[in-house]
This record gives C-alpha cells, structure tokens and sequence, in this order.
C-alpha cells in the first residue's frame, strides 16, 4: 500500500519517463515474456477509442454552440475567429512542409512488417462521406469526419432555436463534456501503463536486431527535433510578422511582457491553468482592454490550438511515414481538414493533441497503434505546444484590439 501512495505521489510525466525506461529494458532483456505486458498496450488503445466519439462530439457541439451565440457573433467575434483559423492554418502547413523535407518516419523498419496495404479513399467518396446517412450508424463505426461535420451543424443550429430550446441543450453537451473529461483523465492515468505495453513489444520486436532498435530511437529523435523547429519556425516568424505586420506591435516587447505566463504554460502543460495570468499580462503590461482580453482569451483557450495542431499534422505524417504509407496530396489535405475541424472545441481536454491524432489516423485509414511510437515523448512535447498555444493567444488578443483602434502599450 505504501508503495502505492508513493507512486500516485509521482507526477504523471515523471511516470510516463519511467515506465519508458523499464518498457526498453523489459523488451530487450525480457522479450520472451513480452506477451505478458503487451495487453496493457491494447487495453488502452481500445480505451482511447471509447472516449473518442462522445468526447469530440461533446466538446464541438458545445464550442461551437459557444461561438456561435448572438453575443459573440458580433465584429470582434468574426476577426477572432478568422484570426484564430488563419494562424492554426499557418502552423499545420508550416508542419507539414517540414514533416515531408525531413521525412522523420522514413527508414523506420519497426511498423512496416505485417502491414496490409492501405487503399486510399477516392475523393468523390470521401466527400460525400462527410454528409452522414445515418449519424448513429457513423458514431458507430468511427467515422470522424461525419461525425465532426454532424456536430459542427447541430451546433450551429443550436443557437439558432429559441433560449428555451437551446439553453437545456447547450447544458445538457457541456455536462456530458465534463463528464467525458473525467472519463479521459481516468484513461489518462493509465497511460504510463498502455506506454509500458506498447514499447515493451515494439522494443522486443526488434530486440534480435539492435541496428534498427537504434534507428528506431534515433527516428524518434528526428522526429522530436521535426516537431520542435516548425514550433519555432511558426512562435519566431509567422507570429511575430502578424503582429508585427497587422497589430502593429513590437513582438519584442510583447513577448517579454508574456514571459511569466509563457513559462507558466511550458511547465504546466495547460493554456486554460495559464489563462489567468496570460489575461493580466495582457491586459496590464501590452494595454489590452479587458473588453477585448475576456473575450478573445477565453475563446482562444477553447478553440485556438496552433501548436497543437502543428503537432498533430507531424506526428500523423511521421506515423504514416513510419507504416511506409505515402500519403498523396489529398490525403494529407485530409491531415491537415481533420486537424483544423477537430481541434474545435478540443483545446480544454487534457493530452488534447493525443486523443485529435487517434481520431486523423482513423480519417485516412492508419492503424491505431502507431499511436505507440510517440506516446512516450508526447509530454515533453507537449510542454512546447502549449507554449504555442498561449503565445498565439496573447499575439491575437493585441491584433483584435488594435483593429478595434485601442491604444496599446507594445
């Protein structure tokens, strides 16, 4: 018992390092009893299936429904919406130009055995496919794009009914969303365990072969490093220039007015823990409104996610370059569609970019468990995206306002 209470002392990450470090270890020394532990892998692969329709289905449904109100379908409302689209478009090409020059999945030998060939989807097809013939029958199956166009409609349309329609509705997703968020954070806590399984026989796979055991990390690596340049590229050039270009503000002075929520984020992992500190720094150091900060930060913490979708465009790139699955210029359009369109609404669930990547691999047909492969750097990564995310926030905050003709302090 006491060991127990001791672990759940541990902080997950700490744990999800751990249960990597021993995952090696176990697949190389122990690859015979690797059957053993394999199943934790599968259970909760199978588990972060479960959550998945419910939770986006909920949490789009209620954003958009949000974004879609009387109130904040005004001037403002309009120009941080198209802000927030634009720079999270941006960023998924950004990463997606990246993830193709570098090609970090590319050589990886460890996915590519016992592949069935994937066979891609005609475009006509695809397209009609979104419109659903029957939503129950595509929850069923999986089928996201459905299921993301379906809830993006209802939720529109939500707003669009009498108060005493929409409100028992728009109440009645937002506690299904909280409910389906302890549910994820329940799953979550296993996730060093699903990370033991999953490594554990991917490592004893290749256990007899130690060249490619070390392509295999050193693929990994590349791929970190991938993910980390477009996030840079994207925080130190796209930004800035839109700030600069459109907001007419110093990025220089803005940025260092945003240091102490920015390393909030970093070590926190969470834009919505942060979003306090980022709407005064803000608002008392940049000159923002709070008119204009508690509008446009709240939407962004819901619905802006440029870091995280950068990260999800590479990862499924890397994943599919991983299976040797070339995807053709439709389908990474598909990548990038699904990406934009799930990160609705997605930006307050916890290891959002996990749970959108599981539902982009199901879109364009790549089995779950390459999910595996970078489940094990997904927190340290992570501390970056979010980064991102609250930066992109602060700089769309200082461009709402000066197209709203406020006078700022950057």
């Amino acid at each position: 018992m006491t060991f127990f209470k001791n672990l759940k002392k541990i902080k997950l990450h700490w744990q999800i390092l751990i249960a990597l470090i021993l995952s090696v270890f176990f697949g190389i020394y122990f690859s015979e009893y690797v059957d053993y532990v394999t199943w934790m892998g599968d259970l909760f692969l199978r588990a972060l299936a479960m959550i998945i329709v419910p939770l986006i289905f909920s949490s789009i449904v209620t954003g958009v429904s949000g974004i879609g109100s009387g109130k904040n379908l005004g001037r403002v409302g309009f120009k941080t919406f198209g802000y927030y689209i634009t720079t999270s478009l941006f960023a998924i090409f950004t990463g997606l130009i990246l993830v193709n020059l570098i090609s970090p999945g590319v050589g990886v030998d460890a996915l590519t055995e016992n592949v069935e060939e994937i066979e891609p989807v005609p475009l006509l097809d695809t397209i009609i496919g979104i419109v659903p013939s029957n939503i129950f029958q595509a929850m069923a199956e999986g089928d996201m794009l459905a299921i993301i166009f379906f809830a993006i409609i209802f939720g529109f349309f939500t707003t669009r009914v009498s108060s005493k329609y929409s409100a028992p509705i728009e109440s009645f997703f937002k506690a299904v969303f909280e409910v389906m968020m302890k549910v994820t954070m329940f799953v979550i806590r296993f996730s060093p365990l699903g990370i033991f399984g999953i490594v554990s026989g991917t490592v004893a796979d290749q256990a007899a072969d130690p060249e490619a055991l070390l392509n295999l990390f050193g693929r990994l690596g590349l791929y970190m490093a991938t993910v980390i340049l477009a996030l840079a590229i994207h925080s130190t050039i796209t930004l800035p220039l839109i700030l600069g270009g459109i907001g007419r503000a110093n990025p220089r002075i803005h940025f260092k007015n945003m240091s102490v929520p920015l390393l909030t984020a970093f070590s926190t992992s969470s834009s919505n823990a942060t979003l306090p500190l980022t709407m005064d720094a803000v608002t008392t150091k940049s000159g923002v409104s709070k008119k204009t900060s508690g509008f446009v930060l709240p939407l962004g913490a819901t619905i802006n996610m440029d870091g995280t979708a950068l990260y999800e465009c590479v990862a499924v790139m890397f994943i599919a370059q991983a299976y040797g699955h070339d995807l053709a210029f439709f389908e990474q359009f598909l990548v990038v569609f699904t990406a934009l369109l799930a990160s609705i609404g997605a930006a307050g669930i916890p290891m959002a970019g996990l749970v959108v990547i599981t539902i982009i691999l199901s879109v364009v047909g790549i089995p779950l468990e390459g999910v595996g492969l970078i489940l094990a750097v997904d927190r340290i990564l992570d501390m970056f995206r979010t980064s991102v995310n609250v930066w992109s926030d602060s700089c769309g905050a200082v461009v709402i306002a000066k197209s709203e003709k406020e006078e700022l302090k950057v």
